[in-house]
């Protein structure tokens, strides 16, 4: 077992010390945000530890390898991109406030994901599609990391998909810009240039997620462990349970509590240093 510590600054002293608290037999340099502890053991003191000196820690299998996995699964929005894009889209239509109040109670999990997704969509009703272009064009910004990640899964071989409960006007574009292999979103049903305040089939929500990425997994004949996939609200709970490996990403505290690794302090690239 290793311990990999990541951060945005990473003092010596508390690598020495997290040293000492796991017993690991030396330190490695991965980057100049992420550390390796080699043969390390669990210890309840090393996440009171992180937390304090704002440090991402992950107990990671030395077998474990980035090439190990074969299908990498993506959440949109707040974790590959670092908006809601359907808050983004209220704002251009000046009615952030009461779509932003649902978001943050469906993400949480206090409100039902589709009927969540379903209010804030009729609430939309009558905008402009331009709308939605300047959203892509003006607000949607890569997290840190995502294109170093990206980049690296291609080039072991890893499949890479975006899940999303957004919208495909959006995964459609990131898939073709950053040549992902598979997305899946929800439609916007659009009527002469303007929103109707419906979507189109059925919705993709937290049931959807995860009913998406086992076709796709069953579709390439993939084990369960060869599967990471992340996210960071609780309608991608499901979704992850469908992986070997599941990392919450700048994450709400119930999924940090259910996934496998949390990363809170680094970028999208604090995936591949778990296993490289």
């Amino acid at each position: 077992m290793d311990v990999i510590i990541q951060g945005l600054e990473i003092e010596t002293s508390d690598l020495r010390e997290l040293a000492k608290l796991s017993g690991a037999s030396r330190i490695e340099r991965i980057t100049g945000q992420a550390f390796r502890l080699v043969d390390a053991s669990q210890q309840d003191s090393i996440p009171m530890y992180c937390l304090d000196a704002r440090l991402d820690f992950a107990f990671v299998e030395q077998s474990v390898k980035l090439a190990s996995f074969s299908l990498a699964a993506v959440d949109m929005d707040s974790t590959l991109v670092g908006i809601e894009s359907i808050d983004e889209i209220a704002d251009m239509y000046g009615i952030k406030a009461q779509v932003a109040e649902i978001t943050a109670k469906t993400m949480c999990g206090e409100v039902n994901f589709s009927e969540g997704l379903e209010r804030r969509v009729a609430l939309l009703q009558g905008m402009d599609q331009s709308m939605l272009h300047r959203v892509y064009d003006e607000r949607l910004k890569l997290n840190p990391g995502a294109e170093k990640m990206l980049k690296r899964m291609k080039t072991v071989g890893i499949r890479t998909m975006l899940i999303s409960g957004g919208f495909t006007f959006f995964t459609d574009r990131l898939k073709e810009k950053l040549g992902l292999d598979y997305a899946v979103a929800n439609t916007l049903e659009i009527v002469n240039g303007k929103l109707t305040g419906r979507l189109v089939g059925e919705i993709v929500g937290a049931q959807g997620k995860a009913e998406a990425l086992k076709r796709i997994r069953n579709k390439l004949g993939l084990r369960r462990d060869q599967l990471i996939v992340i996210g960071d609200g609780a309608n991608d709970l499901q979704m992850m349970a469908e992986a070997g490996v599941s990392i919450a990403y700048h994450a709400k505290p119930i999924v940090q509590k259910n996934a496998t690794y949390a990363i809170d302090h680094v970028g999208l690239d604090g995936v591949i240093n778990l296993f490289e």
